[in-house]
């Protein structure tokens, strides 16, 4: 056999292998996508909104010094359980008492004018009036110049016996402002509760609050008896909690343990303000909520760190999917055969494109077509299903590249190896 008939044998062998190759893949059709396939199924679900904060007395008070001056003796620590009214701390109150000296000596310096000056007064008056009664009974006796003189003598006493009077009263204020003074050097507690921050020691200088409110702290006292978590909870998420929602707080300090709470307040307003500028209007939007713990153990201390999952609306027995089984497609692109259809819509030429959430049903045939669900609360991991869907039918439920790459019409088959529950 010659070399050409070996060549030409070949080419027709390797011609008839590949055509078989051709009608096995053809036999065999579309590959199917390997999917994870879950039947739609009453469950209960739990909606809730999760978010962090500090743990924070519901009172407080930073104690301040309303004087200036050398802390000389400091009769608490911090973590010292106080009642109201209970000596804290004293300082040096060596100038205040002086101050408080010259003004009780300056007020009976007053006293004194003032006691000269009402004598003065009277006597004067006194003497006026004895020349007036002169004067009508014998004219010749006293003159009206004598007279004139007598009575703006008078005049003049009781002016500065007025004046001396004022000088009284400015005395008393000063006695008043000095003792206050003497007073203030002398710090009490002003409600009952625990120490929970003490930012001074004896000898140091303590300032007046008035200048500087954070430097002139001396210490905070907090009653622990009440105790909340504030949260930072997104804009989005907000309007679904309302006064009196149930929670459940995990705080750092206590991991394995989880505690009972309730919404008590919701801020009206923005933890970032009213005001909104270009710099800004990016930004995520926080509102505090204020969250009462239900016995919280005595260890718990201010500004613990805690998570707070608020129960904001829960249903029975409602038929649900998988978070991760819901998708959205756009209605302009289907054709007039896509079963991704609005249910009972007929297909018109569309102008613009609309998203439509829905899922990919899986039929008989194992071929998928998407149908349009509305969906209510959304569990920990499963969404309500209000329409759309029917119990017992099998829908694509993961995974989430497989739904993300899905068309309507595919072939799909289960997946031999169970995914990994998909987190909420």
């Amino acid at each position: 056999m010659t070399n050409a008939a070996k060549i030409g044998i070949a080419v027709v062998a390797l011609a008839g292998l590949g055509g078989l190759g051709y009608l096995g893949v053809q036999r065999q059709g579309p590959k199917a996508t390997e999917v994870r396939i879950e039947g739609v199924e009453a469950r209960d679900l739990v909606s809730s909104v999760t978010a962090s904060g500090k743990i924070q007395p519901r009172t407080k008070v930073d104690v301040s010094a309303d004087v200036t001056g050398r802390i000389v003796r400091l009769a608490v620590k911090e973590g010292d359980i106080v009642t109201r009214g209970q000596f804290l701390l004293q300082i040096d109150p060596e100038q205040p008492a002086a101050a408080l000296q010259r003004a009780e000596a300056a007020l009976a310096s007053a006293k004194a004018q003032e006691a000269q000056s009402r004598a003065n007064s009277i006597q004067a008056k006194r003497n006026y009036e004895r020349l007036l009664q002169i004067q009508k009974a014998t004219p010749t006796l006293v003159s009206v110049e004598q007279v004139e003189q007598a009575k703006t003598q008078s005049e003049v006493n009781e002016a500065l016996l007025e004046s001396a009077t004022f000088a009284v009263q400015q005395a008393q204020a000063s006695v008043r402002d000095a003792r206050q003074s003497l007073n203030r050097t002398t710090i009490v507690a002003p409600m009952s509760g625990k120490i929970t921050r003490l930012r001074v020691q004896e000898g140091e200088t303590a300032i007046m609050g008035t200048l500087n409110k954070d430097a002139a702290t001396l210490l905070t006292i907090a009653d622990m008896s009440v105790l909340e978590t504030k949260v930072k909870v997104d804009e989005t998420d907000v309007a679904r909690i309302k006064v009196g929602d149930s929670a459940v707080v995990q705080i750092d300090a206590f991991s394995d343990t989880t505690f009972v709470g309730r919404v008590v307040e919701i801020s009206l307003s923005s933890t970032a303000g009213t005001t909104t500028t270009a710099a800004n209007t990016d930004q995520a939007v926080d509102f505090e909520v204020k969250i009462e713990l239900i016995n919280p153990p005595t260890e718990t201390r201010p500004d613990f760190s805690a998570t707070a999952r608020i129960v904001t609306d829960t249903r029975t027995q409602v038929l649900s999917i998988p978070i991760i089984a819901l998708t959205v497609r756009e209605d302009s692109a289907l054709s007039p055969g896509d079963s991704a259809m609005p249910m009972g819509q007929q297909p018109t030429k569309q102008v613009g494109k609309r998203d439509i959430e829905g899922v990919f049903v899986v039929g008989t045939d194992n071929k998928v077509s998407f149908r349009p669900v509305k969906v209510g609360i959304a569990g920990e991991r499963h969404f309500e299903v209000l329409n759309g869907l029917k119990a017992g039918e099998q829908i694509v439920a993961g995974t989430y590249q497989a739904i993300r790459d899905l068309k309507d019409g595919a072939l799909v088959r289960s997946a031999t190896t169970p995914d990994a529950k998909p987190k909420s």
